[in-house]
């Protein structure tokens, strides 16, 4: 099946606003940072605002949809795409360069014995030590490794490696906010039936605690994808069609499953409005599952995908 993308032959963005809603009630419950809890602010109008889910969440939360851990690999339909895979001394699987907190320059590839990846990547990138990064040559690199990472960003912090100057940003971004947002304060108690004035310290005795949940009548998911960064990278066409087809696949899959984000925070989509590009139409899921094996079939040639593995040892 192929997809019709000529819509986006000429837009710089593609940005789209999904509108949410808590599955069950009314209530949810926010991302929260160290020492200020909730990001709750007001808009530029004065509107109390609240970040329901950050950028680099939903980046994360856009990646787990793609990997079946059960099988530790990618999921059926995106299954032959590149991806570097950590195994621990016993060869059992460890992590990957899909999951990891810091994808290809995690320390579990770059940092142990196994210097497979870092070795290649100090090889092939040698001639950048100084001078300006050259972006295209990075990209066609990472391409060949783990294609993910022209879309999810990477930052190669490492001296050893062009003085720690290579990086992506990020091509495919996601946040979710909250307008009129208000406090559902609540509260409850972590009971000791058997000794409910022991020593709380030690985990004994009766807790009572407050919470915050909130409530808001418009939650909605923002996704911005730079079409203009990847066509920079001046890839192959096919190439360049499967990368924006695997955005759109991680946008879909998200409303679709990864919108349990906490306990308290179970949302789902009411709809998915198209800010830019006009005349674009958003592919169902089942679309982008039947296109996607052929896209990467027809880019893996030119793009001369990798399976890499390597072995973490301290």
């Amino acid at each position: 099946m192929s997809l019709d993308l000529s819509a986006l032959a000429h837009a710089p963005r593609l940005l789209l606003r999904a509108k949410l809603k808590p599955l069950q009630g009314t209530r949810f419950q926010p991302t929260g940072f160290p020492e200020i809890g909730a990001a709750q602010y007001e808009g530029p109008d004065g509107t109390p605002m609240l970040l329901v889910e950050s950028a680099q969440s939903m980046a994360n939360r856009m990646e787990a949809v793609c990997w079946d851990k059960v099988t530790d690999d990618w999921i059926e339909p995106l299954k032959g795409l590149p991806v570097i895979k950590v195994k621990d001394k016993d060869g059992k699987p460890l992590t990957n360069s899909v999951l990891e907190a810091h994808r290809i320059n995690s320390p579990y590839i770059l940092v142990g014995q196994d210097k497979t990846v870092f070795d290649r990547l100090k090889s092939e990138l040698a001639d950048m030590e100084e001078g300006i990064v050259d972006l295209r040559k990075l990209a066609n690199v990472l391409l060949r490794l783990d294609v993910n990472a022209l879309l999810h960003g990477v930052f190669l912090a490492k001296k050893e490696l062009a003085g720690g100057r290579l990086r992506l940003p990020r091509a495919l971004s996601a946040f979710i906010e909250a307008r009129d947002s208000k406090v559902a304060a609540s509260g409850g108690v972590k009971n000791d039936s058997v000794n409910p004035s022991g020593d709380t310290s030690k985990g004994f005795g009766n807790v009572p605690f407050a919470r915050d949940e909130f409530v808001s009548p418009d939650i909605n998911a923002f996704f911005n994808l730079d079409l203009a960064q990847l066509r920079g990278y001046g890839l192959p066409e096919t190439v360049y069609q499967l990368l924006v087809a695997l955005a759109l696949y991680k946008i879909r899959a998200c409303l679709e499953y990864g919108l349990r984000l906490r306990t308290a925070c179970d949302l789902e989509c009411e709809g998915v409005e198209i800010q830019r590009p006009q005349g674009f139409e958003l592919p169902a899921l089942s679309d982008l599952e039947q296109a996607l094996p052929g896209l990467i079939q027809a880019a893996s040639g030119d793009a001369q995908f990798e399976q890499t593995t390597v072995t973490y040892r301290k």
